[in-house]
């Protein structure tokens, strides 16, 4: 009986211990960076690391190497907009051609590039650094509620990548203050052809008017992943003797 008693006695001082030790404290915001990790971590490398990398680099080598395309400028991505960004989702605009697709606008995340290009050269190895993710292109419709919806969706996040075409300007505090999209304001009753990654299209990051697309087109094979697509645009623009350019415009801007 006395050790029952002292089971008892000690589940209770666990719980009181416990309980006495949970946090009252929340978070009233949350912020994220991005760490780059590049040769300032390589100041010391492990001779038995580089031993065993060293057997796995010229194959690496062989399938990052090769040129894909020429960037005419630098491009990073950035809020509230930028050359990159704009740049990528103008390519999935392009990239509907293949699809029997005429997008009126596409919207890429900036959370999903996740590299820089340099001006010169761009490998295959680049184009995966700025892609690494397997999204695949992705089509749908959308109503104009909707789509007024999705930029006050991505006001609030404070930009987002989108097309030629498209202008938007949002307030101090995210609210957005203006829309249109190909010179013209956009119609509630209307309907819109987008396109974007399919990642967006299920409503991640923060872009829940997506889930109401309509007619989605959303091929899933490997060669429709938009890493291949950003391939397939830079060797069509290399082919026909071109760098490609890319610019901030106004498409997005914060007033």
């Amino acid at each position: 009986m006395l050790k029952l008693k002292h089971i008892f006695l000690g589940a209770g001082m666990s719980l009181v211990v416990l309980g006495s030790c949970k946090s009252q404290y929340q978070p009233d915001s949350i912020r994220r960076t991005r760490i780059l990790i590049d040769s300032r971590y390589d100041a010391h490398p492990d001779p038995m690391a580089m031993q065993v990398i060293g057997k796995y680099q010229p194959t690496v080598d062989s399938v990052m190497s090769p040129v894909v395309g020429y960037a005419a400028n630098d491009m990073a991505a950035r809020q509230p907009e930028s050359n990159l960004s704009n740049l990528l989702a103008d390519i999935l605009v392009w990239g509907g051609k293949a699809f029997n697709e005429q997008p009126d606008f596409s919207v890429y995340n900036m959370g999903g590039i996740r590299a820089a290009l340099s001006k010169g050269k761009v490998t295959y190895g680049d184009v995966l650094d700025v892609a690494p993710f397997e999204n695949k292109i992705c089509f749908m419709t959308l109503s104009g509620a909707k789509v007024i919806e999705l930029f006050q969706q991505i006001a609030l996040l404070g930009g987002q990548g989108v097309s030629h075409g498209v202008e938007m300007a949002f307030s101090a505090d995210h609210k957005m203050t203006s829309l249109t999209i190909n010179g013209k304001t956009v119609d509630p009753a209307a309907s819109y052809r987008i396109a974007t990654l399919d990642y967006l299209a299920q409503g991640n990051d923060g872009l829940t008017a997506f889930q109401a697309g309509t007619n989605i087109l959303s091929p899933q094979e490997e060669r429709n992943n938009v890493r291949y697509i950003i391939m397939d645009y830079f060797r069509e623009k290399m082919k026909a003797g071109e760098k490609v350019s890319s610019k901030v415009e106004g498409r997005i801007v914060r007033k």
